[in-house]
């Protein structure tokens, strides 16, 4: 197939569970347009939601936040902590440890791309940063 007969449209609607527990609507990736280099996806996250704990080994994460307010929590032990507004973007380089967590009120959607061809490639789990996350969780 030539790359001209690969162009295609993604259009809204489909849904996947990714390994970080989120619900993501798909977007261009390897699986549905053969991307080899760069995927897309759409993650909207209701008020409270979180990420599980997780890296992309070598790979590079760019996530526009479309609206709301997010906390994205990054590091070795998730030590550090962003809080990102509708309209800006955040970078984090493959191998960092992250988890975006909506402590908000309100929902909030991001626009996540991968220097790579699925959004899944590469993931390693943190199950013992989830523990730190929740540890640090408000209780009523």
């Amino acid at each position: 197939m030539s790359d001209a007969e690969r162009v295609r449209i993604v259009r809204p609607g489909e849904t996947y569970e990714g390994a970080q527990g989120v619900v993501y609507g798909r977007g261009p990736s390897r699986g549905n347009v053969g991307a080899e280099t760069v995927c897309m996806a759409i993650m909207p996250m209701p008020p409270g939601a979180r990420a599980k704990a997780h890296h992309h080994d070598g790979i590079e994460t760019i996530a526009y936040l479309l609206d709301g307010e997010c906390e994205v929590h990054y590091g070795d032990g998730l030590e550090h902590v962003m809080t990102v507004k509708a309209g800006e973007q955040s970078y984090i380089p493959g191998g960092v440890p992250h988890a975006p967590c909506n402590a908000s009120d309100a929902p909030c959607t991001w626009i996540v791309v991968h220097g790579s061809g699925d959004d899944q490639d590469g993931i390693v789990m943190l199950p013992e940063l989830d523990a730190v996350l929740e540890a640090r969780r408000p209780r009523d």
